[in-house]
Protein backbone atom coordinates (compact mmCIF):
# COMPACT_ATOMS: atom_id res chain seq x y z
CA UNK A 1 0.00 0.00 0.00
CA UNK A 2 1.41 3.37 -1.05
CA UNK A 3 0.65 6.23 1.33
CA UNK A 4 1.37 9.68 -0.08
CA UNK A 5 1.56 12.17 2.81
CA UNK A 6 3.95 14.96 3.84
CA UNK A 7 6.89 13.67 5.90
CA UNK A 8 5.87 13.04 9.49
CA UNK A 9 8.06 10.47 11.24
CA UNK A 10 5.51 9.85 13.96
CA UNK A 11 2.61 9.37 11.56
CA UNK A 12 4.59 7.05 9.28
CA UNK A 13 5.54 4.77 12.15
CA UNK A 14 2.11 4.84 13.75
CA UNK A 15 0.63 3.72 10.43
CA UNK A 16 3.17 0.89 10.27
CA UNK A 17 2.33 -0.15 13.83
CA UNK A 18 -1.38 -0.27 12.94
CA UNK A 19 -0.59 -2.82 10.22
CA UNK A 20 1.76 -4.93 12.36
CA UNK A 21 0.60 -7.89 14.43
CA UNK A 22 3.71 -9.07 16.29
CA UNK A 23 4.42 -9.02 20.02
CA UNK A 24 7.31 -6.60 19.52
CA UNK A 25 7.69 -3.58 17.27
CA UNK A 26 11.09 -2.77 15.79
CA UNK A 27 11.44 0.74 14.42
CA UNK A 28 14.40 0.96 12.04
CA UNK A 29 15.39 3.88 9.84
CA UNK A 30 16.03 3.32 6.15
CA UNK A 31 19.45 4.98 6.51
CA UNK A 32 20.93 2.24 8.71
CA UNK A 33 23.21 -0.71 7.98
CA UNK A 34 23.76 -3.74 10.21
CA UNK A 35 27.23 -4.34 11.68
CA UNK A 36 26.62 -7.06 14.28
CA UNK A 37 24.69 -10.08 12.89
CA UNK A 38 23.05 -10.84 16.25
CA UNK A 39 21.87 -7.27 16.83
CA UNK A 40 18.19 -8.19 16.99
CA UNK A 41 18.83 -10.97 19.50
CA UNK A 42 20.62 -8.47 21.73
CA UNK A 43 17.57 -6.21 21.65
CA UNK A 44 14.81 -8.78 22.11
CA UNK A 45 16.73 -10.34 25.02
CA UNK A 46 15.80 -7.19 26.95
CA UNK A 47 12.45 -6.36 25.34
CA UNK A 48 10.99 -9.70 26.47
CA UNK A 49 11.06 -8.69 30.15
CA UNK A 50 7.96 -7.05 31.62
CA UNK A 51 10.00 -4.37 33.39
CA UNK A 52 11.76 -3.26 30.18
CA UNK A 53 10.25 -0.67 27.86
CA UNK A 54 12.15 0.71 24.86
CA UNK A 55 15.44 -0.89 23.80
CA UNK A 56 17.96 1.10 21.75
CA UNK A 57 21.04 0.13 19.78
CA UNK A 58 24.64 1.32 19.50
CA UNK A 59 24.82 3.36 16.31
CA UNK A 60 27.88 4.59 14.46
CA UNK A 61 28.57 7.24 11.87
CA UNK A 62 30.28 5.96 8.69
CA UNK A 63 33.65 7.03 10.16
CA UNK A 64 33.19 4.55 13.06
CA UNK A 65 32.49 7.14 15.72
CA UNK A 66 29.44 6.88 17.95
CA UNK A 67 26.20 8.44 16.77
CA UNK A 68 23.98 7.00 19.51
CA UNK A 69 24.65 5.26 22.81
CA UNK A 70 21.62 6.45 24.75
CA UNK A 71 19.85 9.78 25.19
CA UNK A 72 20.31 12.26 28.04
CA UNK A 73 17.54 14.67 28.98
CA UNK A 74 18.46 18.33 29.39
CA UNK A 75 21.33 18.31 26.91
CA UNK A 76 21.00 21.32 24.62
CA UNK A 77 17.75 22.42 26.24
CA UNK A 78 15.74 19.23 25.63
CA UNK A 79 17.74 16.07 24.94
CA UNK A 80 20.92 14.90 23.25
CA UNK A 81 22.85 11.74 22.56
CA UNK A 82 25.26 10.47 25.19
CA UNK A 83 28.94 10.05 24.33
CA UNK A 84 28.62 11.27 20.77
CA UNK A 85 31.57 11.14 18.33
CA UNK A 86 33.67 8.70 20.34
CA UNK A 87 35.94 6.32 18.43
CA UNK A 88 34.52 2.83 18.03
CA UNK A 89 37.33 1.37 20.16
CA UNK A 90 36.67 3.77 23.07
CA UNK A 91 35.05 2.40 26.23
CA UNK A 92 33.44 5.72 27.15
CA UNK A 93 32.74 7.17 30.58
CA UNK A 94 33.09 4.33 33.13
CA UNK A 95 32.78 1.84 30.27
CA UNK A 96 29.33 3.02 29.20
CA UNK A 97 30.02 2.33 25.53
CA UNK A 98 30.75 -1.34 26.18
CA UNK A 99 28.05 -2.21 28.72
CA UNK A 100 24.25 -2.14 28.64
CA UNK A 101 22.88 0.93 30.44
CA UNK A 102 19.50 2.32 31.48
CA UNK A 103 18.60 5.72 30.05
CA UNK A 104 15.41 7.75 30.09
CA UNK A 105 15.37 7.57 26.30
CA UNK A 106 16.91 5.97 23.22
CA UNK A 107 16.66 6.89 19.56
CA UNK A 108 13.96 5.41 17.35
CA UNK A 109 16.43 5.14 14.48
CA UNK A 110 16.71 1.60 15.86
CA UNK A 111 14.31 0.89 18.70
CA UNK A 112 12.42 -2.19 19.91
CA UNK A 113 9.37 -2.01 22.18
CA UNK A 114 6.57 -4.35 23.11
CA UNK A 115 3.47 -3.73 21.03
CA UNK A 116 1.38 -3.65 24.21
CA UNK A 117 3.47 -0.85 25.70
CA UNK A 118 3.51 1.11 22.44
CA UNK A 119 -0.26 0.89 22.15
CA UNK A 120 -0.77 1.68 25.84
CA UNK A 121 0.78 5.13 25.33
CA UNK A 122 -0.94 5.70 21.95
CA UNK A 123 2.30 5.43 19.99
CA UNK A 124 4.26 8.39 18.70
CA UNK A 125 2.91 11.91 19.19
CA UNK A 126 2.11 13.05 15.66
CA UNK A 127 2.43 16.73 16.60
CA UNK A 128 6.15 15.96 16.97
CA UNK A 129 6.61 15.45 13.25
CA UNK A 130 10.39 14.99 13.14
CA UNK A 131 12.28 15.80 16.34
CA UNK A 132 11.96 14.33 19.85
CA UNK A 133 9.09 11.95 19.03
CA UNK A 134 11.24 9.04 20.19
CA UNK A 135 12.19 10.82 23.42
CA UNK A 136 8.53 11.57 24.08
CA UNK A 137 7.60 7.93 23.45
CA UNK A 138 10.32 6.70 25.81
CA UNK A 139 9.17 9.05 28.56
CA UNK A 140 5.59 7.86 28.21
CA UNK A 141 6.73 4.24 28.40
CA UNK A 142 8.96 5.05 31.39
CA UNK A 143 5.91 6.44 33.17
CA UNK A 144 4.25 3.04 32.73
CA UNK A 145 6.91 1.81 35.16
CA UNK A 146 9.27 0.42 32.51
CA UNK A 147 13.03 0.89 32.18
CA UNK A 148 14.47 1.93 28.83
CA UNK A 149 17.82 0.40 27.98
CA UNK A 150 20.71 0.85 25.56
CA UNK A 151 21.95 -2.55 24.31
CA UNK A 152 25.56 -2.05 23.28
CA UNK A 153 25.89 -5.35 21.39
CA UNK A 154 23.26 -4.29 18.85
CA UNK A 155 25.58 -2.43 16.47
CA UNK A 156 24.56 -0.65 13.27
CA UNK A 157 25.70 2.24 11.13
CA UNK A 158 23.37 5.22 10.95
CA UNK A 159 23.80 7.53 7.99
CA UNK A 160 21.96 10.25 9.87
CA UNK A 161 19.61 12.53 7.87
CA UNK A 162 20.74 10.92 4.61
CA UNK A 163 17.17 10.32 3.50
CA UNK A 164 15.38 13.27 5.12
CA UNK A 165 17.98 16.03 4.99
CA UNK A 166 18.97 18.58 7.63
CA UNK A 167 17.21 21.36 9.54
CA UNK A 168 18.55 23.93 7.08
CA UNK A 169 15.51 25.88 5.87
CA UNK A 170 13.44 28.55 7.66
CA UNK A 171 10.38 26.28 7.53
CA UNK A 172 12.23 23.35 9.12
CA UNK A 173 13.78 25.61 11.75
CA UNK A 174 10.35 26.97 12.72
CA UNK A 175 8.98 23.46 13.02
CA UNK A 176 12.01 22.41 15.11
CA UNK A 177 11.57 25.42 17.43
CA UNK A 178 7.95 24.42 17.95
CA UNK A 179 8.95 20.86 18.82
CA UNK A 180 11.49 22.15 21.34
CA UNK A 181 8.82 24.26 23.04
CA UNK A 182 6.34 21.40 23.10
CA UNK A 183 8.85 19.13 24.83
CA UNK A 184 9.86 21.82 27.32
CA UNK A 185 6.21 22.45 28.17
CA UNK A 186 5.30 18.76 28.40
CA UNK A 187 8.32 17.30 30.22
CA UNK A 188 9.93 20.11 32.29
CA UNK A 189 10.76 17.90 35.29
CA UNK A 190 12.69 15.31 33.27
CA UNK A 191 14.50 18.00 31.28
CA UNK A 192 15.52 19.66 34.55
CA UNK A 193 16.49 16.37 36.19
CA UNK A 194 17.27 13.15 34.34
CA UNK A 195 17.36 10.39 37.02
CA UNK A 196 20.00 8.54 34.98
CA UNK A 197 22.32 11.55 34.65
CA UNK A 198 23.86 13.29 37.65
CA UNK A 199 22.85 16.94 38.02
CA UNK A 200 26.49 17.86 38.64
CA UNK A 201 27.41 16.87 35.09
CA UNK A 202 27.28 19.21 32.11
CA UNK A 203 24.22 19.67 29.95
CA UNK A 204 26.21 21.35 27.21
CA UNK A 205 28.01 19.83 24.23
CA UNK A 206 27.99 16.13 23.43
CA UNK A 207 26.89 14.55 26.71
CA UNK A 208 30.38 13.38 27.62
CA UNK A 209 29.67 13.14 31.38
CA UNK A 210 32.13 15.93 32.20
CA UNK A 211 31.56 18.10 35.26
CA UNK A 212 29.22 21.04 34.97
CA UNK A 213 31.14 24.34 34.94
CA UNK A 214 30.62 26.49 38.03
Amino acid sequence: ELIDIPFNYSRINNLAAEKANGKYFLFLNNDTEVIEPDWMTAMVSYAQFDRIGCVGAKLFYPDDTTQHAGVLLGIGGVAGHALNNYDRTHCGYFGRLVIDVNYLAVTAACMMVKAADFNAVNGFDETLEVAFNDVDLCLKVYELGRYNVYAHQAELYHFESKSRGYEDTPEKQRRFAGEIKKMQDKWPSYIAHDPFYNDNLTKEGIGDFSLRPD
